[in-house]
């Protein structure tokens, strides 16, 4: 573990333009099997390739993520994930094996990792199918425990033995899950450089139960009933502002140090997007993709955005770091803020803006009409992973928006 974390501080003094040297150990080009290990002796694999630039793509069922920050030194390899702050830190034994930890450091958290050249099977596959869990799925998470008790709805699909899905909670979803049915047991997993899941549970034709598995830090029963007609709160009623207010206020700093508030010249008379986030929040990066690409054709109608982070960054420096680096990767035209840094807790942060019940999830969208009145409040997600969720977001959301602006 000391090897490992002198070797992460010898990477971020790498220029990542210095990728890899001549003297450098290369690792081989083509398809990888890797995994995390997580609790109860237990390994959360993913498939990745390496391009002939040592460049990585991850695979998470139909996603697929471009690594372009990776820096080989010597026997040693450093693989920086995209939007994220997590990395890789691993030690090449030879071009088709390498070893190292998964890092999370202001959250102090490591997991064991190592990656093997040439298998293209995420989950070995020992028998076949015994079921097919193809649809929906009513499900509750740590059912036995009042206090971490939640509720999902399972959505799959099911070839054969394989398997791709989501969990869409309500606040949001687990993104691209994948595995396989083997016999009678359920395994699916994602790794995206925030989310390490891992999903195993036993299986039948109306029954789903098992843990969930996130990194090595945590883990929870769930358990999951098939029930196609079921559907989870709506999304526009679980956040909502207190008695006697009308209106959002709010004043936090932008990237260069200035105080923006509600206020200002540039949301006046305009239709305003709030988004509650934060950089390391995957369902966040998802709907920010979203977003940006909206404003970059809807910005001259009328409508502006602005988005306030929530960063467990554990100073204010690494804070804006953290957001700089969202801004860039995904080409952010909106202004992000820095609302609070060294704690996601989200009592913490409806304590920022005390006219909400409470913050419910990461991210949460309030929409302000040009009069500067909340008209509507959308707690959590439904990411691309959700399939028809996805795009019933953005029919509702493109409606509401032209609502408001026609007014």
């Amino acid at each position: 573990m000391r090897y490992l974390g002198a070797l992460a501080l010898v990477f971020l003094m790498i220029s990542c333009n210095e990728t890899v040297k001549k003297n450098d150990v290369t690792i081989k080009e083509g398809t990888w099997r890797a995994e995390l290990a997580v609790q109860d002796e237990k390994n959360l694999p993913f498939i990745f390739k390496v391009d002939k630039n040592q460049n990585l793509s991850v695979f998470n069922a139909e996603e697929e993520i471009e690594i372009d920050e990776v820096t080989i030194k010597k026997d040693s390899i450093f693989i920086k994930m995209p939007v994220f702050e997590g990395y890789i830190a691993a030690k090449i034994h030879d071009e088709m094996n390498f070893s190292g930890s998964f890092i999370k450091p202001s959250l102090n958290r490591t997991v064991p990792f190592k990656a093997e050249y040439g298998a293209e099977e995420r989950f070995v596959q020992h028998l076949n199918a015994t079921f097919n869990i193809s649809g929906s799925w009513e499900t509750v998470f740590s059912a036995d425990s009042p206090e971490n008790r939640y509720i999902a709805k399972g959505v799959f699909k099911q070839k054969g033995d394989k398997v791709t899905g989501t969990f869409r909670t309500t606040t949001g979803d687990y993104r691209y899950l994948e595995g396989i049915v083997d016999g009678d047991e359920l395994k699916l997993s994602t790794f995206d450089g925030a989310h390490a899941f891992l999903f195993t549970a036993k299986v039948s034709d109306s029954l789903i139960e098992g843990q969930f598995y996130s990194g090595n830090h945590f883990k929870e029963p769930f358990v999951a009933k098939r029930n196609d007609a079921y559907e989870l709160p709506s999304a526009n009623e679980l956040t909502f502002l207190n008695e006697g207010y009308e209106s959002l206020d709010f004043s936090f700093p932008n990237t260069k140090g200035k105080t923006v508030s509600l206020s200002d010249q540039r949301f006046k008379d305009k239709v305003t997007v709030i988004q509650i986030m934060g950089t390391w929040c995957p369902n966040c990066m998802d709907e920010t993709k979203y977003y940006v690409n909206y404003y970059k054709e809807n910005k001259n109608k009328g409508v502006e955005f602005v988005a306030l982070a929530f960063e467990y960054a554990k100073t204010e420096e690494k804070g804006f770091k953290s957001i700089n680096r969202l801004k860039k990767k995904l080409k952010v035209e909106y202004p992000i803020l820095l609302a609070q840094y060294g704690t996601t807790d989200k009592k913490k942060a409806q304590e920022k803006l005390p006219m909400l019940n409470h913050v419910l999830s990461y991210p949460t969208s309030i929409f302000i009409d040009k009069k500067g009145k909340v008209r509507k409040i959308h707690t959590g997600f439904n990411g691309p992973a959700t399939g028809e969720k996805y795009v019933d977001f953005k029919n509702e959301f493109e409606g509401f928006i032209s609502e408001l602006l026609a007014e």
